[in-house]
């Protein structure tokens, strides 16, 4: 058995769940036995993106963990970076040119 960290951070709280796993188990089967969907209802597990240590895995129905390994489910970003900061950035050249 190896152990492994299940995290997520919903907008209003985080958790983190360690679980013992056998050596070969997947990500996804990893994210199931954790318990999170307990949780998080909302969570689709069979289909959310995840990462470990921030780099999302792009097939975690294959990608076997390693002792230690922190699983990180992620949410849906709520707005666009680049356009945040093209927006930032645009109202800070605005006030500079009212000051001028």
């Amino acid at each position: 058995m190896i152990k492994v960290e299940v995290v997520y951070a919903a907008v209003d709280r985080q958790v983190l769940l360690t679980v013992a796993v056998p050596a070969g188990t997947t990500v996804r089967a990893a994210l199931q036995k954790s318990g999170i969907s307990l949780e998080f209802p909302e969570l689709d597990l069979a289909d959310c993106p995840v990462g470990i240590f921030a780099k999302q895995i792009l097939d975690p129905d294959s990608r076997a963990v390693q002792a230690e390994d922190r699983i990180e489910i992620y949410r849906p970003l709520l707005a666009d970076p680049k356009e945040v900061r093209r927006l930032r950035a645009a109202k800070a050249a605005e006030a500079k040119a009212r000051n001028q």
